[in-house]
């Protein structure tokens, strides 16, 4: 008997015979499949679904970017309940970098391959609309060839707020000055349920959705994210995929999700339970089944921890994030792993998982060796 065997009298033995029809045949699973992925305790039958569409999106390759992560500031109004990076105005743990500042920390790296610098930042209510199109130029006088991966799409809309523009005539003033592609952060999860809850002051999710697709509209690339692990509910969930399956049917424009697990420490829901690596995983798997449209999942190694991560590369993820350096908005929440990565040490922790490691831009385009 083969492996393709077992497994899949361990898909039967779990009762998904007709989930794995579906996802053997790439038959798009609905809303009850997906509850049912969550609740289902056949891990390793999750697993083997999950790894057929992983691999047949990437057959046996991970992917990883060098990269730098720029927090420009904490200062925020949002406050959501569950971030430990947000600060009022004035607070003693408040920053706010200068552009000078950002520029200095892309000089101070000049001589490693970086292909790729990551920014986000508090919803701050003070700065210009320039100092947002000042940061990417000069970013871009220090380092001309790289690609800036700049502000989601809550900041977005602040900013063009700001400005006094429209999303699509802010987005193009930031593609002007620098902007290459948008992270998938502020997403959280969709439901207004959630949002009432935790973050009542944040960009509401169907407006999130539609930044998106405007920035798709207009040939900008960006990911997508959902933060799990509070009080969510595993429908709420699922219904967040819906919403990003059906806006990546009309635009196409998401490259890769991100799920993102819930850090407790220092946040307002510090009661929570921190997520464990099953459901870490688990979370991983339902998304790469459900998000059939999607060319790529994430296992953020800054969340999850490299071993999770790793062994996420088996149960739906293609990709492990990048070598980062002063990520500050995990560790803020009392995120334990290190801060960076090197090239080499990521490369051991994809062979380790029997993947073939493949260094990308942002874009997913493959850097030659």
């Amino acid at each position: 008997m083969n492996d393709t065997s077992i497994m899949e009298q361990a898909v039967a033995g779990a009762g998904l015979e007709d989930i794995y029809e579906k996802v053997r045949d790439g038959v798009r699973l609905s809303m009850e499949d997906g509850v049912r992925l969550f609740k289902t305790s056949a891990l390793p039958a999750l697993g083997f679904m999950a790894n057929m569409v992983r691999e047949r999106f990437n057959q046996n390759d991970a992917f990883y970017i060098y990269n730098q992560h720029v927090n420009y500031s904490n200062v925020c109004t949002n406050l959501c309940k569950f971030c430990a990076f947000g600060r009022e105005s004035g607070h003693d743990q408040a920053y706010c970098m200068s552009v000078e500042e950002i520029a200095d920390k892309i000089r101070e790296r000049l001589d490693e391959p970086i292909r790729e610098v990551h920014i986000v930042g508090g919803i701050h209510p003070d700065l210009p609309y320039s100092y947002y199109l000042d940061m990417l130029r000069a970013i871009k006088e220090v380092r001309p060839d790289i690609h800036i991966q700049a502000f989601t799409c809550v900041e977005i809309a602040h900013i063009a707020e700001v400005g006094g523009k429209s999303w699509e005539e802010a987005l193009q003033d930031l593609v002007d000055a620098g902007l290459g592609s948008i992270p998938g952060g502020g997403a959280e999860v969709f439901s207004p349920r959630i949002r009432e809850k935790l973050c009542p002051e944040k960009l509401p999710g169907d407006k999130w959705i539609e930044v998106a697709k405007t920035a798709h509209s207009m040939g900008i690339k960006s990911n997508a994210t959902m933060l799990y692990g509070h009080i969510e509910t595993v429908e709420e969930r699922v219904e967040h995929f819906m919403a990003l399956r059906e806006a990546q049917d009309e635009t196409g424009g998401f490259m890769c999700f991100i799920p993102l697990a819930f850090h407790p420490k220092n946040t307002g829901l510090e009661d929570v339970a921190p997520t464990s690596g099953i459901e870490d995983i688990r979370n991983i798997a339902v998304s790469r089944l459900m998000l059939d449209n999607f060319p790529h999942i994430k296992a953020y190694w800054i969340m999850l921890g490299p071993k999770i991560a790793q062994l996420a590369l088996s149960f739906g993820a293609d990709d492990l994030d990048g070598t980062v350096l002063e990520e500050k908005i995990t560790h803020m929440a009392g995120a334990d792993t290190s801060q960076a990565m090197s090239n080499r040490e990521i490369e051991h922790l994809i062979r380790g998982a029997g993947r073939v490691p493949v260094e990308r831009d942002t874009l997913y385009n493959r850097v030659a060796a």
